[in-house]
């Protein structure tokens, strides 16, 4: 698995990691800040790795999806021939969750208000006791392992603390602080109060989201590994979406719409549809079902690992 960050000197750093049954070790480090990020700088990059663990011992190689990661991916499957490259699914969930605020309108707009709640109030030391006061101490920004997931979560704890919210904006502390008065204050309060329109879009937010947050915890977490579970637990959160918009088309179709653009040309790989037939917690389930999609890639993955031993 490839991990790429920049450190405080803005280096660009790629980690390197190996996952097996026995949990996630760190491999090796590097400096990538004069390496090409072209297609086939990134393959030589991982191929080195590769050699380095032992082509036999590899199953799956696991990089973010930028377009020279995916050619190089490519490039890696063509010379190794055993191998399978895929996008980090966390990494595709959060591009998902990116193309709903970019594309839906209601999502832009209420994440943009909720930012200017939680700016405005943590720009001010008496504003944040207060808040405290009402909310009991629970803190309205809520961090994810993700950006994206971190707007959507920050709106989830502003809804369960709506009430708190509401009676902070209306309390004499407020009404009769400078904040009240300022034109910054105002627009604040009337974010907070607005029924109408920025509770009803912070709902319908949640409605999209919090179920591809539950996958998104599912393939973020080292207590289980999660391949064998991504192709279930995708369908289930978008059998779950449309259910919390009451299975009217017209609302959950564009989420739809967007999970299916990434799930199908970027997340969805031959090891996902093995991986959910194989996994016997699903294969001996009622509900297990085996289509076409799903057979086809575990017959890939066979045909690719057999012929990988008659070579060898």
């Amino acid at each position: 698995m490839s991990d790429g960050w920049s450190d405080r000197k803005r280096r660009s750093i790629c980690n390197f990691l190996v996952n097996s049954p026995n949990g996630t070790i760190f491999l090796s480090s590097l400096d990538t800040s004069d390496i090409s990020k072209t297609g086939v700088k990134v393959f030589e990059m991982l191929d080195e790795v590769v050699e380095k663990v032992g082509e036999e011992n590899v199953v799956q190689v696991v990089t973010d999806n930028a377009s020279n990661y995916k050619l190089a991916g490519q490039m890696l499957m063509d010379k190794r021939k055993g191998l399978f490259w895929t996008p980090c699914a966390a990494h595709c969930i959060d591009l998902m969750l990116e193309d709903f605020e970019k594309e839906i309108q209601v999502h832009r707009v209420t994440i943009g208000k909720g930012k200017k709640i939680v700016a405005y109030i943590y720009s001010r030391t008496n504003l944040i006791h207060w808040m405290k006061e009402f909310t009991k101490d629970i803190e309205l920004i809520r961090p994810a392992v993700t950006r994206f997931a971190t707007s959507y979560l920050t709106l989830r704890r502003l809804h369960e603390q709506k009430g708190a919210l509401f009676s902070l904006f209306t309390s004499n502390k407020w009404r009769n602080s400078r904040f009240a008065k300022s034109e910054k204050g105002k627009k604040i309060e009337n974010i907070v109060l607005d029924n109408r329109y920025f509770w009803k879009g912070v709902s319908t937010c949640l409605k999209a989201t919090v179920p591809l947050i539950k996958v998104l915890r599912l393939v973020d977490s080292d207590e289980h590994p999660a391949m064998g579970f991504i192709y279930e637990a995708m369908d289930r959160a978008k059998e779950e979406i449309q259910k919390n918009f009451n299975n009217v088309l017209r609302c959950y179709d564009p989420i739809w719409a967007i999970i299916d653009r990434r799930w199908e040309t970027q997340l969805h790989h031959p090891l996902h549809a093995a991986a959910y037939f194989l996994n016997p917690q699903l294969h001996y389930s009622p509900n297990f079902q085996a289509d076409a999609e799903i057979k086809i890639g575990l017959y890939n993955v066979l045909k690719k690992w057999s012929l990988t031993l008659m070579r060898g």
